[in-house]
Parts: structure tokens; sequence; C-alpha cells
């Protein structure tokens, strides 16, 4: 009874474990708004310092594009300079051409005194109103005499003669033809612009040779047709004729 007693008299806590936990709660509940503010003023600084550096660099841009626009106007003003100067060189120079005598003023300034005399010294029936005719025969006559003296001259040239080179394959019957007999037959064919040049005995085959000779032609006067027309004439020992080569020289 006395221990009893004894503790009913002490002032014991029992319950601190509890009332700390209360407390620590407390104390939590009462800082959690405080840290809230915290974290929002920290975003409200980040926003301002996001705004502040935007528009920093908003800045350094309109800088910079009107460094590039003064340089542009200084560009163009240069130019309107070289352009006005331009300008004045022109209008100088076209003052002076005004103001020099043309080509044409001359000679009429030095024909209108003689045309005055004669209208002094002369009657009005020896007034000339459409010109001289002795002055134009005397061009005519001098343009005539140049024309003929171009014809002539152009006549003495030796005119240019179109000429070409053949060459003919003249084809024998068989191996037992004459073929030195068979070319003096060919070479027998004379006509005027035709020229025999040299020839050779071509291998065919079966120990069959061809004549192949070639000749200069005036185009003017023979053709191939009447060439080939004239060869072929000597059957017994020509079988056909034919253009291995044709140039023009």
């Amino acid at each position: 009874m006395s221990g009893l007693i004894c503790l009913t008299t002490e002032s014991i806590w029992f319950d601190k474990n509890r009332y700390d936990e209360a407390e620590k709660r407390f104390y939590e509940g009462v800082n959690g708004p405080a840290t809230q503010q915290q974290q929002q003023a920290k975003g409200r600084q980040q926003k301002r310092r996001h705004r502040n550096s935007s528009s920093h660099a908003g800045d350094q841009e309109l800088v910079s594009r009107m460094k590039s626009l003064e340089l542009e106007n200084q560009t163009l003003h240069k130019v309107v300079v070289e352009m006005r100067a331009t300008l004045q060189k022109l209008e100088s120079r076209v003052a002076v051409l005004e103001k020099s005598p043309t080509p044409a003023a001359i000679p009429a300034a030095k024909v209108a005194p003689v045309k005055q005399e004669k209208v002094i010294n002369g009657d009005d029936d020896d007034i000339d109103l459409f010109g001289s005719d002795e002055e134009d025969e005397e061009a005519e006559r001098i343009k005539q005499e140049r024309l003929e003296a171009y014809a002539a001259k152009k006549a003495k040239k030796p005119a240019l003669i179109a000429k070409s080179s053949i060459l003919l394959d003249v084809k024998p019957w068989d191996d037992e033809t004459d073929m030195a007999k068979l070319e003096e037959c060919v070479r027998s064919v004379q006509m005027d612009g035709l020229l025999w040049g040299a020839s050779k005995l071509v291998p065919v085959g079966y120990g069959i040779k061809k004549l192949q000779i070639s000749c200069v032609v005036e185009d003017d006067k023979v053709g191939t047709d009447i060439l080939e027309e004239e060869i072929t004439k000597f059957e017994d020992y020509i079988q056909s004729v034919d253009v291995a080569a044709f140039n023009k020289i």
C-alpha cells in the first residue's frame, strides 16, 4: 500500500510517446505549407530569370537586325550616289552634243550661199527646186563604170570546176578472162572531163581477179551512169562495174 501511495504522489508521464508523436505530426503539419510557399517562390524566381534571359536574347537579335539594316542602308546610299554621278555625266554629254553642230547641218550651210547667189544673179526661171539632173547623170555614170569594172575583174578569174575522184571495180566473167585486154578496153573509154589513173588486180576467189581502177571526172561533163554504160559495152570481157569509192575534190 505504501508503494502505491508513493506512485500516486509522483508526477510520472506514462503517455509521453504518444504525445511526442502528436507533437511531431503537429509541427510537420505546420511546416508543410511553409515549404510549399518556398517552392512557389523559387518557381516565381525561375520564371523571372527565364523572362529576363528571353528578353535579353530578343534584345540582342533586335540589335543585330538593326545593324544589318544600317549596313544595307549605307550600301544603298552609295549606289544612289554613284547613279546620281553617272546621270550627271550623261546629262553633261547630252548637253555638249546638243550644242555641237550636226554633220548634216554643215553641208547645208555651205550649199545655202551658192543657191542664194544663183537666185540673186539669175531670174526666177533659173531656180532649181528639185536638184540638178547633171549630178544624177554623173553619179549614174560612175556607178555603171564601177559595175563594169567589177564584172570584168570577176570574168578574168578562172571558174572553179567541180571534180570527183572515183574508184571502180571491174569484174570479169571467169578466171580465163584476159585481164590485160580487159584493162585496155576500160582505158579505151575516152570522154571530155575524164582522166584515168592507177589500177591494180585484186583477188576475188577461185582464181578470179577483178580490176580496180581510179579516175578523175568533171562533175558537169561526166557522170557515173554514163561511165558504167560505156565500160559495160565490152561485154566479152566485162561482167559488171561497181563504184567502190566516190570522193569530191
